[in-house]
């Protein structure tokens, strides 16, 4: 199991509207390529900034090949639409780990 984890740490005042659409719209179409079995969001409760809030969203595969295929067809379009609608608001980086016994 591979664990593709995106953290994103966004200003205060455009956490709810960035929750919501991220739920109803983001998480689903990352869902809908087919390549990852399940995702979850989780909310930073240490190591917090003042003004800031930060998520980590996780996606799970099966395969680091999984994940290679999402980043190369998927990945550009739909960070440019989180881009887009968020743009200056927020930081993010992704990580993969793999799951060891």
């Amino acid at each position: 199991m591979i664990l593709y984890n995106v953290t994103v740490s966004l200003e205060e005042n455009i956490e709810p509207v960035w929750l919501q659409w991220m739920k109803q719209d983001h998480i689903p179409k990352v869902m809908e390529t087919g390549l990852f079995v399940d995702r979850k969001i989780f909310k930073l409760l240490s190591h917090e900034q003042e003004g800031a809030i930060t998520y980590a969203i996780q996606y799970f595969a099966d395969t680091i090949e999984q994940i290679n295929i999402y980043q190369t067809k998927h990945a550009e379009a739909l960070q440019a639409e989180h881009d887009e609608k968020f743009k200056d608001k927020f930081v993010a980086f992704r990580t993969m780990l793999e799951h060891v016994d």
